[in-house]
């Protein structure tokens, strides 16, 4: 290939990957079907002489491969193209040329990857989110299981483990009732692994600078401070202060009707 800017746009599946390659000028130079491993990736990526610009769409291998070809390419953009319209056919091949095309215009909205700094603190908070969701979706089952059967089951009493034998005899059919002590085994489950989730994610907050800073805001707890860092990761990802206020639900907002 000449040593011009390509602008490389990978539309990225469980098993393959489409690319597609454009030069400056907007002609296709380059189409190809890649297994979505990182050393075909890496290696078609270095095989291009020149600047190289990559999108890639937001999704569950995006922040793999941003850390993956960052050191490699000058440019990777990753963005969201959810809600967008796309007139014609759908392909994978055709999702990729598209891409490539809104690449080299500049009309691609990138969303926020950053460094492996934070990246333990990203995946300890991952896990302690998940493990507080899932104890919810268990608990909103069990009433649910009750309730369907016209047991009134308001409050935490039903979830306490000396009130359980109360509650599974006023389940008439075996079903229910083993149903009830499965979600109860489950429950107890995750429980028991939210505090050691909790604990090293809380201790792995603690060792980032913005730690103290952070912990002085009125209401706000260590759980709350982990999660921030986790999620926000830096303020001057941010153009300006105001975007930083929009984005952590402190911005002024302005409805109107009728213009």
């Amino acid at each position: 290939m000449k040593r011009t800017t390509k602008y490389v746009a990978l539309d990225v599946h469980q098993a393959t990957t489409s690319a597609s390659v454009r030069e400056e000028s907007g002609r296709v130079i380059a189409r190809s079907v890649l297994p979505t491993d990182g050393a075909a990736i890496t290696e078609f990526v270095r095989g291009m002489r020149g600047a190289v610009h990559v999108a890639l769409e937001e999704g569950t291998q995006a922040q793999w491969l941003h850390d993956l070809l960052a050191p490699l390419v000058d440019r990777v953009v990753v963005c969201d193209r959810r809600g967008t319209p796309r007139p014609g056919n759908k392909a994978d091949q055709v999702d990729a040329d598209q891409l490539s095309e809104q690449l080299r215009r500049g009309g691609l909205r990138a969303v926020y990857h950053g460094s492996a700094d934070r990246a333990t603190l990203k995946e300890l908070t991952r896990t302690y989110r998940n493990l507080v969701e899932d104890a919810t979706r268990v608990m909103l089952r069990l009433k649910a299981l009750f309730r369907a059967r016209g047991i009134p089951a308001s409050g935490k009493h039903v979830y306490h483990p000396r009130a359980r034998a109360q509650w599974l005899a006023q389940l008439q059919d075996p079903g229910a009732r083993l149903r009830a002590e499965t979600l109860y085994a489950e429950l107890d489950v995750l429980r028991h692994l939210r505090p050691t989730a909790k604990a090293a994610m809380v201790t792995e907050a603690r060792r980032d600078p913005a730690w103290s800073v952070l912990r002085t805001i009125p209401f706000f707890g260590s759980v709350r401070v982990a999660l921030l860092l986790a999620t926000m990761q830096t303020p001057w990802r941010f153009r300006t202060k105001r975007n930083l206020w929009a984005y952590a639900g402190l911005a002024v907002v302005t409805r109107s009707s009728a213009d």
